[in-house]
C-alpha cells in the first residue's frame, strides 16, 4: 500500500482545486479578434467564445444609435475586437450558441457608433444587421440574458 505524505496530499489537493479555476479564467479573456478588409478579400470572419458573468451590459451603454436597448449580462471587458480596414455599407454580426438567449453589443472605440442586438422569439441567438459601418476598431461584448449563464458560441461577421 502506498503512503502519501501530508505535503504530497496537499499539493495534489491544491492542483485539483486551482487548475480548473485558472483554466476557466484563462479561456474568458483574449478571445480572437475579427479583422475585415475589402482589399485583402477578408470580408468574412468567425471567432469563438463563451458567455458568462454578472456584469450588467446596460451599464456599458443603455441604448444604441437606433434607440435599441442594450441588455444582458457578461464581463465588463469586451470579449472580442473587430477591426474594419474599410468602410462597409452593411454588416451582419450573428451569434450561434445553439439557440441560447444571447445578447450582443458592438461599440466603436471612439464611442461614435454603438449597436446592440439580442435574440427574438423564433431565434434566441443575438444578431445585429446594420448599415454604414465606418473603418476603425470596435469592441464586442457577447452576453446572456440572465447573469452567470455560460454558453459556448461562435460569432460570425459578413457583409
Amino acid at each position: 500500500m502506498y503512503k502519501i505524505s501530508n505535503i504530497g496530499f496537499t499539493a495534489i489537493l491544491l492542483s485539483l482545486v486551482f487548475i480548473p479555476v485558472t483554466k476557466a479564467i484563462a479561456q474568458k479573456k483574449d478571445f480572437n479578434s475579427l479583422h475585415l478588409a475589402l482589399r485583402l478579400n477578408q470580408t468574412t470572419a468567425k471567432v469563438i467564445g463563451s458567455t458568462g458573468g454578472g456584469y450588467s451590459l446596460a451599464s456599458i451603454v443603455n441604448q444604441d444609435r437606433h434607440g435599441n436597448h442594450c441588455m444582458g449580462y457578461g464581463d465588463p471587458e469586451p470579449d472580442h475586437t473587430m477591426i474594419l480596414e474599410n468602410d462597409f455599407s452593411q454588416l451582419k454580426l450573428q451569434v450561434n450558441s445553439g439557440g441560447k438567449d444571447t445578447t450582443l453589443i458592438v461599440k466603436r472605440v471612439d464611442d461614435r457608433d454603438i449597436r446592440c442586438g439580442f435574440g427574438k422569439q423564433h431565434n434566441r441567438d443575438a444578431v445585429i444587421i446594420g448599415r454604414n459601418w465606418q473603418a476603425g476598431r470596435y469592441k464586442i461584448w457577447v452576453g446572456s440574458m440572465q447573469p452567470g449563464e455560460n454558453y459556448n458560441y461562435s460569432l460570425s461577421v459578413e457583409p
